[in-house]
C-alpha cells in the first residue's frame, strides 16, 4: 500500500483534468522511492512495472536518465549493500551474494564487489560473530555449543572450515 499515485495513461478518460505524461509520472516515482535509500536498477524496473503498473518503455527512459546523471548505480548499490551486510548482520560473502542476486544486480557487479572485500575479513567477522554467541552457551558442554555455533555461522553464509574454525576458537578463548 503506497500513498505513491498510479502512473495516468493517456486517453484514461473520465476525468476533468487533462492526462499527465506517463514518463513524468515514472520518474516522480522513482525519484520518491529512491529518496528512501538506494536500489538496483532491477529492483526498481520491477517495482515500477510490476506494482506501479508504469509501460516498461517508459521505465528504461526514465531509469537511462536516473543512471546517466549517477542517482541509479548497481556497483555503488552493492559495494554498499556489502558492506552494510557484513558490519550489520555478519553476513559472509556468499549470503551477500544470494542477497545482491536477489535484488537483480549482475553477475559481473557481484563478483567485483566480493573481491573487493577483504579476504581475511570473512574469517575475523565468523570468528567476531562466534564470540558473541559463544557466551551465551556457557552453560553448555562444549560439544553441544560447538554444534550449535557452527550452526548459527552455517546459517549466516560461512562454509564449514571457516565454522568449525570460528566455533573452534571462540568456545577456547571462553575456556581461558
Amino acid at each position: 500500500m503506497s500513498s505513491e499515485p498510479a502512473p495516468r495513461r493517456a486517453g484514461g478518460g473520465g476525468d476533468d483534468e487533462p492526462d499527465a505524461d506517463p514518463v513524468e509520472v515514472t520518474r516522480q516515482i522513482a525519484l520518491r522511492r529512491l529518496d528512501r535509500r538506494d536500489y538496483s536498477r532491477g529492483e526498481l524496473t520491477e517495482y515500477l512495472v510490476r506494482r506501479r503498473g508504469c509501460d516498461r518503455g517508459d521505465v528504461d527512459e526514465v531509469l537511462d536518465r536516473l543512471e546517466s546523471v549517477g542517482l541509479v548505480d548497481d556497483r555503488r548499490f552493492a559495494e554498499a549493500w556489502a558492506a552494510s551486510r557484513r558490519r550489520s548482520r555478519r553476513l559472509s560473502a556468499s549470503a551477500i551474494a544470494r542477497e545482491l542476486r536477489a535484488k537483480q544486480v549482475s553477475n559481473e557487479i557481484i563478483t567485483e564487489t566480493l573481491a573487493a572485500l577483504d579476504p581475511g575479513s570473512e574469517a575475523a567477522t565468523a570468528l567476531d560473530l562466534a564470540r558473541s554467541r559463544a557466551r551465551g552457551m556457557r552453560g553448555l558442554d562444549r560439544r553441544t555449543a560447538h554444534r550449535r555455533l557452527a550452526a548459527a555461522l552455517a546459517r549466516k553464509g560461512y562454509g564449514p572450515s571457516v565454522s568449525f574454525d570460528a566455533a573452534d576458537r571462540a568456545l577456547s578463548e571462553l575456556e581461558d
